[in-house]
């Protein structure tokens, strides 16, 4: 094991050996094994998007276990979906890359300023499936988000007590604050910390802007003068404020983007401290060929063999 890999272990001392082991495992798979950055394949747009949204642009996308074999191909850390599309592929892939099944999940069609995902999968799902971490959104700035809080708080203990990693995608949304505001350094920044405090080994956020939403976060910034003028900058003020960077902190990919544009925001992150990617659309939704080749260059960014 690498001396990057037994240092951030060191950070979860709470945690019992079998959701080390787990955490270990992710860390140790694929391309970036050892370094401690992460490359995650997560496909739960067809739940949360509908299915011709998600996979129309590349049809085999369609297939559950085109997945398993898209993620073990380019070497991704992990691959991360609901229950329905890991119950199809979980066997046939067993033991061939770290599953994180994601336990709740919201769809488009009902609408509403405020979500509230259901609560979709188990623990125990998670552990008949062979998997090494749960994964679960919450939506901080949602008049629901006290739901979520404790819907993960208990998931999360039975979790944690039953040797399991916990990941949880932290996306401010709701009527508490602007569409801007969803990805303004001060929401997004605040997002990882409740994330953190919710006990989380992993959390997902999306690359900041440079807006800042609540007017009295605008007066700390500006007295303190905290730098947020690059995404670097943003990514490493993120960074700080997951525990001063004692938990893993990973960028969403978003909605499909110039292949260009992704490799400067990786860059970024990189540069700013960021421990990695979870890209799916923009990975997922390429021909198999092209997002192998797509996939192993943002890798290649993180390892510093690529610039």
């Amino acid at each position: 094991m690498s001396e990057r890999v037994r240092e951030i272990l060191g950070w979860y001392g709470s945690d019992n050996p079998g959701t080390l082991a787990n955490l270990a495992r992710v860390m140790n798979h694929g391309r970036l094994a050892g370094t401690g950055r992460f490359v995650i394949l997560p496909v739960d747009q067809g739940f949360e998007h509908g299915p011709a949204r998600s996979f129309a642009p590349n049809p085999p996308g369609y297939d559950p276990r085109y997945h398993f074999e898209l993620a073990l191909a380019a070497g991704c850390n992990a691959y991360a979906a609901p229950l329905g599309f890991l119950e199809a592929g979980a066997a046939e892939f067993a033991g061939e890359i770290p599953l994180i099944l994601k336990l709740n999940n919201s769809d488009t069609l009902s609408g509403g300023a405020d979500p509230c995902p259901a609560v979709t999968g188990s623990v125990d799902d998670a552990l008949r499936l062979g998997c090494s971490a749960i994964g679960f959104t919450i939506y901080p700035a949602s008049a629901a988000r006290n739901e979520m809080y404790g819907q993960i708080r208990e998931l999360g203990h039975e979790a944690k007590r039953k040797g399991l990693a916990v990941v949880i995608w932290s996306y401010p949304r709701g009527s508490g604050i602007s569409k801007e505001g969803e990805t303004a350094i001060d929401v997004v920044a605040y997002a990882a910390q409740i994330a953190c405090q919710l006990g989380a080994h992993i959390i997902k956020v999306k690359p900041p802007t440079a807006h800042i939403e609540q007017a009295a976060a605008k007066k700390v910034y500006e007295k303190e003068r905290i730098p947020i003028a690059t995404l670097a900058e943003r990514v490493r003020h993120v960074v700080q404020s997951a525990f001063n960077g004692r938990r893993i902190l990973i960028f969403s990919g978003g909605e499909a983007k110039d292949t260009a544009a992704i490799f400067e925001e990786v860059r970024a992150i990189r540069d700013g401290g960021g421990f990695g990617s979870i890209i799916g659309r923009n990975s997922f939704q390429r021909p198999r060929s092209e997002a192998l080749d797509f996939l192993r260059q943002v890798m290649d960014i993180y390892a510093g063999k690529a610039k």
